[in-house]
């Protein structure tokens, strides 16, 4: 029986009503939040927008036009009788009572007598200024439902308030009752300012409490091996790299071998824009702890990503006594039982491989650290997996996506994070234009252009859905389309969600070995994979990627000396898309991106484990999330009654996690 049950006028129907739009508790009932107010001020009936209150002196006649119906009645309003209109609204008829005082919204027309309304509120705001919270609905379910059940779920005195009372005093806080009652119900902007910032520091605070609690947990339970780093050793082998290490690299590195020396296990991300260099940096961290006799493990989403960072390092390593092996869902059975005895008996220093080196029967002889490269793209068990794999290794994550500090700070909050903003030399920025599909001809002119070089070109369809039949056709409309461009001049490649990994990667080993010139696809471009000779991006219908998700995409080419491009494809939203025209810093993309969407989803897919907030806005309440951050670091280290406040929250809320 659902505790929802107990509160006068809810029976299973609403409940029903309620599960929709997630709410299963009094808890969820109280904290569901209206999203805006609509502020109600009483007017001169002759302003441009109007809202004047008046009482109903006629009854209502509805009448039907084919679809629409128009509701009149004549209202009484400051001494004048006038006529009202509304249309479709004729469901308010029978609320549109003789003698009763409503409020109406709308415009008055003075010669006609007549004033058109757009809305009209069954209640009298009187002279002073009215707000109404308006809420998420589903059918069934009215803002006057919604808030009426809450204020009897909020009659109940029980109302957990999870702030501690030092905090509370220190901020002068509402009580939290209060609080809830003025943003149901409230009465002014003043007061409702200040209930609003107690409820989101209430949200931010537990947020932050936990995922500190959470790194303090892995601080203690996070003793690990100190390692002598051999900088001389290491030195010699940078020097040997065919490039020099940008200064951010250097700095990166440095922050790791401080983790690597501490008695401490390492926890820290690596963040760094498309082509600044993360996987060298994994690379001579691995070397240093080959250097300390430990093995280490590079985990890579997808295969042809795998093989890409393993041939890399047999090449870099060509001259050293290192073994490096590969472990991939392809390989072969007998291959694999040769490799698992190896790794278990300590004779393979360095493995790359992808999921399969999360399988049970994979031990290691002396694991010190793991890698893994595009976090993001696995699951938080599956990270945990290969991690419980080695006694105390550290961990590295590498990652592709630069966030704002703000995302970092609440995603990562249990990880130290580095970032690697400076590119390496020689990189030529990847020069971005917009073209309108009626401008199909110049573009279709630079891709002749570029593959006249010799060079690749990539070409990304509309992302709609991966099971979406119309993404298909899509891709088979641009193929036909580019056939007959270049009159099967060069070969094209089709990259769909249709197809099997083992096919996908058939097709971007013949890319990348340009067997093919065109690649087509429905499907965001690997993350990673390296095609020197692509040197053109086109993306149809960019309007409907996040910034981000494009600045991935522009990724893919400029991966050499060669001046690269990129073209994007769209009849609207070519303001937003300017981003990109003017910055090639993902890190600055990635800004701008999240202050037009706000806290959603930068990466273009929902994060596992991605915090959702009832009222909390990341990108507006950040002062606020600092403070929350700030307080509840200093109640975890300080504050005596932590673990009975802990235990309570868990007591009174259930698993907080």
């Amino acid at each position: 029986m659902s505790e929802l049950e107990f509160i006068k006028g809810i029976g299973k129907a609403t409940i029903d009503k309620l599960n929709k739009l997630e709410i299963y508790s009094v808890d969820d009932l109280i904290t569901y939040y209206p999203f805006r107010y609509e502020v109600l001020k009483k007017t001169s009936l002759n302003d441009e927008h109007s809202v004047i209150t008046g009482t109903i002196e006629t009854i209502p006649t509805l009448n039907y036009f084919r679809r629409i119906n128009k509701l009149s009645f004549k209202l009484e309003t400051d001494n004048k009788l006038i006529n009202v209109v509304i249309f479709n609204r004729g469901f308010l008829k029978e609320h549109l009572i003789v003698g009763k005082i409503i409020t109406l919204i709308g415009k008055y027309e003075q010669e006609k007598n007549m004033f058109t309304a757009s809305d009209i509120k069954l209640i009298d705001i009187g002279d002073s200024t009215h707000i109404m919270p308006i809420y998420h609905k589903v059918k069934g379910l009215t803002d006057k439902n919604i808030n009426k059940y809450i204020n009897l779920a909020l009659e109940r005195e029980y109302v957990i308030d999870y702030i501690p009372d030092k905090i509370i005093d220190k901020y002068k806080f509402l009580p939290k009752k209060e609080s809830l009652n003025l943003i149901h119900n409230p009465s002014n902007n003043v007061k409702l300012k200040e209930a609003l910032i107690r409820s989101k520091y209430e949200e931010l605070f537990l947020f932050m409490l936990k995922i500190n609690e959470l790194k303090n947990k892995n601080s203690i339970n996070n003793i690990g091996y100190s390692k002598e780093i051999d900088l001389e050793k290491i030195n010699k082998f940078i020097d040997t790299l065919p490039f020099t290490l940008t200064e951010d690299q250097f700095k990166t590195l440095d922050e790791i071998f401080d983790d690597l020396k501490s008695s401490e296990r390492m926890n820290r991300l690596v963040q760094g824009d498309v082509g600044s260099g993360k996987t060298i940096v994994a690379i001579i961290s691995m070397y240093a702890m080959h250097l300390n006799n430990y093995q280490s493990a590079l985990m890579a989403p997808t295969e042809i990503l795998a093989h890409q960072h393993y041939e890399n390092m047999i090449n870099l390593f060509k001259d050293y006594d290192i073994n490096i092996k590969e472990i991939l869902g392809s390989t072969p059975k007998k291959d694999k039982e040769i490799i698992k005895e190896e790794l278990k008996q300590g004779k393979i220093d360095m493995i790359i491989g992808t999921h399969a080196l999360l399988e049970e029967t994979i031990e290691f002889n002396n694991l010190g650290l793991i890698i893994t490269d595009e976090q993001h793209r696995f699951g938080v068990n599956q990270r945990s997996s290969l991690r419980n794999k080695g006694n105390m290794p550290d961990v590295l994550y590498l990652s592709a996506t630069p966030i704002p500090r703000t995302y970092a700070l609440t995603i990562y909050g249990d990880m130290d994070v580095s970032s690697i903003k400076t590119m390496p030399g020689g990189r030529l920025d990847v020069i971005t234009s917009i073209k309108k599909t009626k401008e199909i001809k110049d573009v279709l002119d630079m891709m002749s252009k570029e593959l006249s070089c010799n060079h690749q070109v990539y070409v990304i369809a509309p992302l709609i859905e991966e099971s979406d039949k119309s993404d298909l056709d899509s891709v088979y409309e641009i193929e036909a389309n580019m056939k007959k461009a270049f009159k099967d001049k060069y070969n094209i490649g089709i990259l769909h969600g249709k197809l099997t990994n083992e096919e996908k990667d058939i097709v971007m080993d013949k890319f990348k070995n340009n067997d093919i010139q065109i690649l087509i696809s429905t499907t965001v471009v690997e993350v990673g994979v390296d095609v020197a000779n692509a040197t053109l991006m086109v993306i149809y219908d960019a309007y409907r990627f996040g910034l981000s998700a494009l600045h991935q995409l522009r990724g893919r080419v400029g991966r050499n000396n060669i001046q690269s491009y990129c073209v994007l494809i769209s009849d609207r939203e070519t303001e937003r898309l300017n981003v990109l025209v003017n910055t090639n810093d993902g890190f600055k993309v990635s800004e701008e991106d999240f202050k037009m969407r706000g806290s959603g989803d930068l990466f273009g897919y929902r994060q596992s484990g991605d915090m959702v907030f009832n009222i909390a806005d990341l990108k507006k309440d950040f002062d606020i999330l600092l403070k929350a951050r700030d307080d509840s670091m200093e109640f975890l280290k300080l504050d005596d009654t932590k673990y009975d406040y802990i235990k309570g929250l868990i007591y009174k809320a259930g698993n907080l996690d």
